[in-house]
């Protein structure tokens, strides 16, 4: 009987202990939970904080009695604090600080992200928060009942800034963000961010980018977010959401390598590198399809998939992660923006000649009502004309995911930009065209790359 140790129990972690189940039902598999919400979505918390999500338990995946009617064994508000590899071994703090030794003959590690937490004064004030985990999203919820708060300033204008941007409006709260780099959402193209933080102003909400926040201090009962230029804003919440950092920090106990970021390095079989040890999710690199590199790019879909490849390979598996292209999409008020790949910065970054085209078409037929313009962007190779990354930015309804998907699986299996003009897409007038908005954008891509070849045929 195998005995599989799980540290963590988020996507990775539970991936990981039920791929182990369904292999081996007699296998005894213990998943260590440093909190007491097991299978939570993350990605699901602006949800219950906007109130759109009635309670902070639908957010569970499955719940504690589901996980356990699997055969999986879950140790709640349980800490890793050592692991020893020589003695298959685990350390653990559990609730009342007691504490406790586990043995393991495969561990699998998936402690996820930390909230990265600027060096900024007034960080620990009350009423400041970052947004990680279930319980901060219920702290934040607490606060905001408690308080009555009518303000918040969010300061970082990546995807859970964004939003909670409209969770926060949603609530009748007067909301800025702040960032610091000269837009929001830096994972795409200045111009398809200025769409988004133009969206954001429409419904309210002021946006202050190329802004440094110096720090947060209170007066008068109110906290106030200083920044450069005699930048200030009094408000009754902050937000702090400047990204994350992998949690990584129980792995020095056990020897395993970290790369740059501090994530844990790992092969495509999630193995650590120590024997018997594999780790997943939000602390590990990510092998990059398109880079064939690896990197860090924590994502909840990624870390799915590589915690049930951990799960597996625990149990004397061999499969290897496919690899992960950064596909994401994010939804805005009445807007989605998605990316997939790579723009133009990261492709001359790795060495090719891009050419970014857009194009701006309607997300069906004209004619029939509700059709909606959505901007869409191609990048592709000037030499080879290979397909290296789309952006897309249009209304919700649009079905923008849908299309920023079929780009992700074109990248997937390596097609040009021209093999986009002959997939087989579906077509009906009040979801699409006889050509797709992706074949679109690709004809007027193909239209922008070929115009040099035939000038200069012409001048033969």
């Amino acid at each position: 009987m195998t005995r599989l140790l799980v540290i963590g129990g988020s996507d990775a972690g539970i991936s990981a202990a039920l791929r182990a189940r369904e292999l081996d039902p007699g296998a005894e598999v213990t998943v260590l939970v440093a909190d007491r919400y097991p299978n939570y979505s993350i990605c699901g918390i602006p949800y219950f904080l906007s109130g759109e999500v009635a309670s902070a338990e639908r957010l569970a995946h499955r719940t504690a009695a589901d996980l356990e009617a699997t055969g999986v064994r879950l140790l709640l508000e349980h800490r890793a604090t050592r692991v020893d590899p020589v003695a298959r071994r685990v350390d653990v703090l559990a609730p009342g600080n007691a504490t406790l030794a586990l043995d393991y003959d495969r561990l699998v590690i998936g402690t996820g992200a930390d909230s990265v937490r600027p060096p900024l004064q007034g960080l620990d004030l009350p009423g400041v928060f970052t947004l990680r985990w279930m319980a901060d999203s219920l702290a934040v919820d607490e606060w905001l009942r408690r308080e009555r708060s009518r303000s918040a300033v969010i300061i970082g204008a990546g995807y859970i800034g964004m939003e909670m941007a409209e969770a926060l409006t949603r609530r009748g709260m007067r909301v800025t963000v702040v960032e610091v780099l000269p837009q929001v959402f830096s994972t795409l193209d200045p111009e398809l961010g200025g769409r988004v933080a133009a969206n954001l102003r429409s419904h309210g909400v002021e946006v202050v980018t190329g802004m440094r926040v110096a720090g947060i201090t209170q007066a008068q009962g109110r906290l106030v977010v200083a920044g450069d230029a005699h930048f200030s804003r009094d408000c009754d919440l902050v937000l702090v959401v400047a990204g994350a950092r992998p949690a990584s920090a129980l792995t020095a106990t056990a020897g395993l390598e970290l790369g740059p970021q501090g994530a844990i390095r790992v092969n495509r079989r999630m193995e650590t590198g120590v024997e018997g040890i594999y780790a997943a999710g939000d602390c590990v690199e990510t092998w990059h399809r398109l880079a064939q590199a690896y990197t860090y790019l924590p994502l909840g879909t990624t870390a799915h998939k590589q915690g049930l490849i951990a799960g597996e390979n625990a149990l004397g598996g061999n499969r290897e992660f496919a690899g992960s292209l950064g596909t994401q999409s994010v939804k805005i008020f009445d807007q989605v923006a998605a990316r997939t790949g790579w723009h133009d910065a990261d492709a001359r970054a790795a060495g090719h000649r891009p050419l970014s085209v857009d194009a701006e078409v309607w997300d069906h037929k004209a004619y029939y009502p509700g059709a909606q313009k959505m901007l869409i962007r191609i990048t592709g190779d000037v030499e080879t004309g290979q397909l290296l990354g789309a952006q897309i930015v249009g209304g919700y309804g649009s079905e923008v995911s849908k299309r920023i998907d079929i780009f992700a699986a074109a990248l997937f299996q390596g097609l040009s930009v021209r093999d986009l003009e002959d997939l087989d897409l579906s077509y009906t007038p009040p979801l699409a065209s006889p050509w797709d908005p992706v074949q679109m954008a690709a004809q007027s891509w193909l239209r922008a790359w070929e115009a040099p070849r035939r000038e200069y045929r012409g001048r033969q």
